[in-house]
């Protein structure tokens, strides 16, 4: 426990001052993020009236990560200069998948729970998600199955980056098979989202880009000073360099998906969208993300030792990510069916927590999450019945692209 006596809250103003004044910088940045947020998830809103919510969602999620980018890049950029700071590398993009799904998915839950209670909804209802959102559900499987042979390979290199990229535009290539939303339910959307989708003709376009340039410029301007502030004030308090790099990093990164995931599951009916949020930056982490990592690595390496170089795991970094694997195919197994309950959040949460407050206790984890996968798969070959997710998928793969996104 931190106590906060006078003598200590000196000493961090003068350690925050001694940096530029980089922690007095979040008196800007915090509301500037906030605002930033709402703007890119109000163009998302507007723009899944004319592409399909998935594709809208998948913009929306490349701006969130904007931030997690940047420090990803950093930061393997200076292991290539230093090879023994690449377990950093693998410490934050774990830990911003980790910190997702463990608890961004359930607090998506929690609080459509809480908000349905409030208008009259009795008991703890699911999640239930629509077939279209089969598509982000089965986008995590292809990435899964190649990080099997990059763990096993125990390096990730160029070839990989590459197939891990076609992976992803895949994904967006199925994602533009969707139509769009129907335009009655626009009546739901927010103000602003309504008024940029009811602009005529051009200026359509212009106010819901507008959205997303706006808002992805200001997140752009604000990230680098706001993550700067949030780790001065978090390093003047005494945080270790990886748990800074595994879990206050990726969290101050994610901020902005917090914040629109928060505003749509608070919604009760938005909550499947909150989700598939999540889940569509999930695939953007396991698939973009972890490309760039070996191109700026290697590139760094080169620049600095003068032969390019793929870059090893050793094995506490190959565990990491058989851990954030075996997280992530159980969130995948836990949405085969198209359904998210309290049980499932609550325990996501719990075994996430503890990792977070145990670090000792990974492998215990790992076998913990290791036999839920078991029993689900078990559980799913008993009931004999298809699986909705891939039963959805297979049908959206299957027709032709809709009129409305050609």
């Amino acid at each position: 426990m931190v106590f906060w006596t006078p003598v200590r809250f000196l000493k961090l103003l003068a350690s925050a001052m001694q940096g530029g004044g980089a922690a007095l910088a979040a008196l800007w940045t915090f509301p500037s993020m906030l605002l930033s947020a709402f703007l890119v998830a109000w163009g998302a809103e507007a723009a899944q009236f004319l592409i399909s919510q998935g594709l809208a969602l998948a913009i929306l999620a490349w701006l969130q990560t904007l931030p997690e980018f940047a420090v990803e890049a950093v930061i393997a950029w200076e292991a290539g200069r230093n090879p023994e700071r690449a377990h950093l590398a693998i410490a934050n993009l774990t830990g911003a998948i980790r910190l997702l799904l463990g608890l961004g998915w359930p607090m998506i839950y929690f609080v459509f729970a809480i908000a349905g209670r409030r208008r009259g909804q009795k008991g703890l209802p699911p999640i239930a998600l629509e077939p279209e959102h089969a598509v982000e559900v089965m986008g995590l499987v292809p990435p899964l199955l190649y990080f099997l042979v990059v763990i096993w390979r125990q390096r990730i290199g160029v070839i990989d980056a590459v197939v891990l990229i076609a992976l992803y535009v895949g994904y967006l290539w199925i994602l533009m098979r969707n139509p769009p939303r129907e335009v009655e339910s626009l009546e739901h959307a927010p103000v602003v989202s309504r008024w940029a989708y009811r602009q005529p003709g051009w200026k359509q376009t212009m106010a819901i880009g507008g959205l997303f340039v706006v808002g992805g410029a200001l997140l752009y301007v604000t990230a680098h000073p706001f993550l700067d502030s949030m780790i001065a004030v978090a390093a003047a308090v005494g945080i270790s360099q990886f748990f800074l790099v595994q879990w206050v990093a990726p969290f101050l990164s994610e901020f902005p998906e917090f914040v629109s995931t928060f505003g749509w599951a608070r919604r009760v009916t938005h909550a499947p969208m909150a989700l598939m949020n999540i889940v569509s930056s999930n695939i953007n982490q396991w698939t973009i993300l972890a490309a760039m990592i070996p191109i700026v690595y290697g590139w760094s390496h080169l620049q600095h030792h003068g032969v390019w170089a793929d870059f090893t795991f050793d094995i506490a970094q190959r565990n990491e990510l058989a851990l954030t694997l075996l997280q992530t195919l159980l969130g995948v197994l836990l949405l085969a069916n198209m359904e998210f309950d309290w049980l499932e959040a609550a325990a996501l949460f719990v075994l996430w927590a503890v990792q977070f407050t145990v670090p000792e206790l990974r492998v215990q984890i790992m076998v913990a999450y290791g036999v839920w996968i078991a029993v689900l798969m078990i559980g799913y070959a008993l009931k004999g019945q298809a699986l909705r997710a891939p039963a959805a998928f297979w049908q959206t793969v299957r027709k032709k692209r809709s009129a409305g996104t050609a």
